[in-house]
């Protein structure tokens, strides 16, 4: 049974941090391809990070470059999203996904599990 649960989510003020993880179970890291997703009001989901399980390659939209980094611990089945520096227009509801991929570009086409979400509301 594939299970991914996100936590972290919160308010948090702009120019702060929030670290999210994505807690997986039923299968293992190494062989996957975990994806972080956000969706805001009145905005198409987002797809803002991604990372191999396998070889830790990673992908990272450019609206996030350099403020957020994705991380994996396999001994833990955990995915990590360090937000840093955050912008009122990261608020949005960020979910987590997952596919039995050793190939990063699977998180552009095939993402077939998904939690639930965590909500990351920015705001002085």
């Amino acid at each position: 049974q594939v299970q991914l649960v996100e936590s972290g989510g919160g308010l948090v003020q702009p120019g702060g941090s929030l670290r999210l993880s994505c807690a997986a179970s039923g299968f293992t890291l190494d062989d996957s391809v975990i994806g972080w997703f956000r969706q805001a009001p009145g905005k198409e989901r987002e797809r803002i990070s991604c990372i191999s399980g396998s070889d830790g390659s990673t992908y990272v939209a450019d609206s996030v470059k350099g403020r957020f980094t994705i991380s994996r611990d396999n001994a833990k089945n955990t995915v990590y999203l360090q937000m840093s520096r955050l912008k009122v227009e990261d608020t949005a509801v960020y979910s987590c996904a997952a596919a039995s991929s050793s190939t990063l570009l699977t998180c552009f086409y095939d993402m077939g599990h998904w939690g639930k979400g965590t909500l990351v509301t920015v705001t002085s």
